[in-house]
């Protein structure tokens, strides 16, 4: 069987997934989700974030939510290594994944909430 290569830190109402330690978000972006649960929803949108940015060369994930009252705040980005990168675009890029109402509700629907308002 083989372990899992992924850090995940739990806090008083926040979980954080990350390929690598310590935690440094170079580059992110935000949304607010309705409340599910944390771990799924992190794994969920680590993949898609991981698609849409593999060819990030150094790009290293993170996916971080934390409690904001009735929802979640995600912020999701990584930390890249010494290169110089395209900041401004890879935010962009970030940003509308991170709004697009379809993605938002299959991965609400998959971390256990069946309702999308």
């Amino acid at each position: 069987m083989s372990r899992s290569k992924w850090h995940i830190q739990t806090e008083e109402g926040a979980l954080t997934l990350a390929r690598s330690l310590p935690v440094r978000f170079d580059v992110s972006a935000q949304v607010m989700l309705p409340r599910c649960s944390k771990r799924r929803l992190a794994m969920q949108i680590r993949q898609d974030m991981w698609r849409l940015l593999q060819n990030l060369r150094g790009f290293s994930p993170i996916v971080r939510v934390e409690d904001a009252g009735d929802m979640l705040r995600v912020t999701a980005g990584g930390r890249m290594d010494q290169r110089a990168f395209p900041k401004g675009k890879s935010e962009e890029k970030l940003r509308d994944m991170l709004a697009g109402r379809q993605k938002n509700i299959r991965w609400v629907t998959y971390a256990g909430v069946f309702c999308y308002e």
